[in-house]
């Protein structure tokens, strides 16, 4: 199993789990010129798409990958928010049930962002194992036994944005919407603290802020908390990702 970073950040997010026979897109928020060119224009293999929520970063392409032949899963609330409610490749999915794609088994689960029916994922195959997908949320209140690999947001340092947006800077409201809506590195350090990491394989970091993060800062800082394979995403990364190191 390999996992693909097509675009990971506020200007796209997507991503690519998949193996010889079958491919997960995870997220559709790049141009959908760019999901075809990370396929190599082979879409014979995508059993379909999962989506957490609607903001345009996560789901800008949403409607030409159900051009495409491809279904889409996500919950109602962001379906409607993209006015594809109706559409017969657009699957609704409910919180804390698990649905079948290919031979990918998934959990969703709720998690807390500004957005209409936002969601995490759980999800397992034979080659990868359990992985944890979980972006845009200031909040887990699961844990999540047997985690092989986990695909997980480390969007900013609260250090940086208090020095940023301070009660001085007339930008408190900036602040506090990012303290809302994302995972800061300490929300992931406690995320990965919480769960049993004995057989995680890799740890990538997703959605880190332009200006609001510290790549090698961030490496370093989960790197040796949990001392693990550690990754940052960065777009056209691509990243081995079976149950197990061999």
């Amino acid at each position: 199993m390999e996992l693909t970073i097509i675009g990971t950040g506020s200007k796209g997010n997507a991503y690519i789990l998949g193996n010889k026979d079958e491919v997960l897109l995870i997220e559709c928020g790049v141009n959908i010129k760019e999901i075809k060119q990370a396929l190599n224009f082979d879409l014979s293999k995508v059993v379909g798409c999962i989506c957490t929520h609607e903001h345009m970063d996560h789901s800008k392409s949403i409607w030409d990958v159900m051009k495409l032949g491809i279904n889409v899963y996500s919950s109602n609330g962001t379906l409607k928010s993209r006015f594809v409610d109706e559409q017969s490749r657009a699957k609704k999915i409910v919180s804390k049930q698990t649905f079948q794609i290919g031979n990918f088994k998934i959990l969703a689960f709720d998690v807390k962002h500004d957005a209409a029916e936002p969601l995490g994922f759980l999800i397992e195959h034979p080659d990868c194992g359990k992985v944890l997908f979980l972006t845009d949320t200031n909040y887990c209140e699961y844990t999540f036994p047997g985690l092989n690999n986990i695909i997980i947001e480390a969007n900013f340092s609260k250090e940086i944005i208090d020095r940023k947006f301070g009660s001085e800077s007339g930008l408190e409201f900036l602040r506090n919407r990012i303290l809302r809506s994302h995972f800061s590195l300490t929300n992931c350090k406690d995320m990965l603290s919480a769960n049993d990491l004995s057989k995680v394989n890799n740890i990538v970091l997703i959605h880190l802020s332009d200006s609001n993060s510290d790549e090698k800062q961030f490496h370093k800082e989960v790197s040796e908390l949990t001392g693990k394979n550690v990754t940052v995403a960065n777009n056209g990364m691509k990243i081995n990702f079976n149950k197990t190191p061999f």
